[in-house]
């Protein structure tokens, strides 16, 4: 498979504390190559100011080619990638952000 153009990934990029070999994953990532467990934090689709978890396979999908999926975190399943939005939610309401996720990421 050919390398993912739209692989692109937050400069502080969070993870799921169990997951090693980080960069390996996102060598994965960017090369479409199956990781079953694997789930992402990215931007919205729909141009909210919001977060939203996908599966990994989703960034093989046609769409994603045309739109590049931003992504802010890792984790090796659906429940630690909700781990770190609420860690992210958090760190946006220690700041004074609470519920502008992205602007709070963009400007970190």
């Amino acid at each position: 498979m050919t390398k993912n153009a739209s692989c692109k990934f937050y400069k502080n990029l969070y993870w799921d504390e169990t997951i090693r070999n980080k960069s390996m994953i996102k060598w994965r990532l960017c090369h479409n190559k199956k990781q079953l467990t694997i789930f992402c934090v990215v931007r919205a689709t729909n141009g909210s100011d919001q977060l939203e978890i996908i599966h990994s396979a989703f960034l093989s999908q046609d769409y994603y080619k045309e739109h590049p999926a931003y992504i802010y975190g890792i984790a090796s399943g659906y429940s630690e990638a909700i781990d770190i939005v609420i860690r992210i939610s958090d760190e946006a309401q220690k700041v004074g952000k609470p519920g502008k996720l992205l602007d709070y990421l963009d400007k970190k």
